[in-house]
């Protein structure tokens, strides 16, 4: 048997150290294609067929210059962060729907859900983020006009009874904007004509389901919900119809982007699919009452996710 020196011991723990950062590095690829490729062309796709019908000063021309800046949004922060992992990519082709004009901008936009909703649980954080961002994005779109919607609803939060210890802080957030959104929705309905008085019901009430919600889940996690506060400060006075509209658009706003970043702050896929569907809900909601309040953009491309 050879006998190593203590020089030679030396050379190979040195080795051996050196070894270990490459082989975690390499764990951190994947040669799987990557799914974001397809979310990133089907986006580059819809931003041009709506670009294409974007001229002119007509109601339809409108609509599609507000499809084609939303999506073309979406796909230079997809495809920045399909760059960013270069992975291979999707063998998947995009879909270009036969109708043409607004008929075919609705076709894209359910596409489009239709692609990136089933991803958002699978995905690591920022990636689970953005795509939920860019689906709330489309859902919000269709509700510009029910010729490119109105889409799918998602439908009433259901509580999971299960919550993890890194979700507690993010949850608690949404709550608090929950507890703040139920307030102005009491708050405008004094200064909202009567045709108003179905969608602040709707709206108080979905709320108020997703404020319960929260505090079952909370409370099913071992930690006392956040209680709501005596009053709150609108970002504007609230004077008129108008600014009523605007501040209950903020209320959803405020809605979305605190259940984006629950989605963006845990990996639990059954927590994920609560705030996904709270997150379209605002999404939706909250065009809905930008655009009754005459404010531009009415549809929000991108929730919660900051531009890298």
């Amino acid at each position: 048997m050879t006998t190593r020196t203590r020089r030679d011991v030396l050379r190979l723990s040195a080795l051996a150290a050196a070894a270990v950062p490459l082989a975690a590095c390499s764990t951190g690829y994947s040669d799987a294609p990557d799914p974001l490729t397809l979310l990133a062309e089907q986006a580059t796709a819809d931003a041009a067929a709506a670009n294409a019908l974007a001229t002119g000063s007509s109601t339809e021309a409108g609509l599609a210059r507000q499809v084609a800046v939303a999506r073309g949004e979406h796909a230079r922060a997809l495809q920045a962060e399909v760059d960013r992992l270069n992975r291979p990519k999707s063998t998947v082709p995009v879909v270009n729907p036969r109708d043409g004009g607004l008929a075919g901008l609705k076709q894209r936009l359910a596409t489009a859900r239709g692609q990136t909703e089933p991803l958002v649980g699978g995905l690591g954080r920022y990636r689970a983020g953005l795509v939920a961002a860019v689906a709330a994005g489309c859902a919000g779109l269709q509700q510009l006009s029910d010729q490119l919607g109105p889409g799918t609803d998602p439908g009433p939060v259901r509580p999971v009874t299960s919550v993890p210890g890194d979700a507690v802080a993010p949850l608690q957030e949404a709550l608090d904007t929950e507890h703040a959104a139920v307030w102005v929705y009491g708050l405008v309905s004094a200064y909202l004509p009567a045709k108003y008085n179905a969608g602040v019901a709707d709206g108080s009430q979905e709320h108020q389901d997703r404020r319960d919600a929260c505090e079952r889940m909370l409370d099913a996690a071992g930690v006392t919900p956040d209680g709501p506060q005596p009053a709150y400060v609108t970002p504007k006075p609230v004077t008129d119809a108008t600014s009523a509209k605007s501040v209950v658009a903020s209320a959803e706003a405020d809605t979305a982007k605190a259940w984006a970043g629950v989605i963006a702050r845990t990996d639990d896929q059954a927590l994920r699919a609560v705030a996904l569907t709270a997150l379209l809900g605002s999404a939706r909601r909250g065009t809905r009452w930008r655009d009754a309040a005459g404010e531009s953009p009415a549809a929000v491309a991108l929730i919660g996710v900051t531009a890298g």
